[in-house]
């Protein structure tokens, strides 16, 4: 199922993510896909805030996977912007498992990687603030979640 939404600014776009976190569970991967400054970040920073993660969120370009451990739940931000597609050296499965939350930002780039079930966000620039933001969700819990928060 497709859902879409409309951010008219940072603010909204951190709310958004504060009423996913708060539906959160283990296991969950979250995919954000879009352009270079459309919202991926300051999505994932939301998020984190809302999980009580009290480290300043960034984007893990250079290191792949940053893990925040101290939140609600463990949360794994990934950025696979500079992982080449046939790339085997990191076990995305152990992270999709590991009971945390994980947020894979440039997720299209390892599409054959991830796990049946997850919630993919495109983030698509309208304006300097505003993004619609198009949800697409593989399988039942993540469609009642779109359900629950749009």
């Amino acid at each position: 199922m497709e859902y879409k939404y409309t951010s008219k600014n940072i603010t909204e776009t951190v709310r958004l993510a504060e009423n996913i976190e708060s539906e959160k569970w283990e296991n969950m991967v979250i995919c954000l896909n879009g352009e270079l400054g459309s919202g991926k970040t300051v999505f994932t920073k939301g998020f984190a805030q809302a999980m009580a993660i009290k480290e300043t969120i960034t984007s893990p370009t250079f290191n792949i996977i940053k893990e925040y451990p101290e939140g609600e739940l463990p949360l794994y931000h990934m950025d696979v912007y500079r992982l080449e597609e046939n790339d085997d050296t990191i076990d995305f499965d152990e992270y999709f498992n590991k009971g945390g939350v994980t947020i894979i930002e440039w997720a299209e780039i390892i599409q054959d990687k991830l796990p049946k079930e997850r919630l993919e966000i495109t983030f698509n620039i309208i304006d300097e603030n505003t993004r619609v933001l198009v949800f697409k969700a593989y399988g039942e819990k993540y469609d009642e979640l779109c359900q629950a928060v749009l």
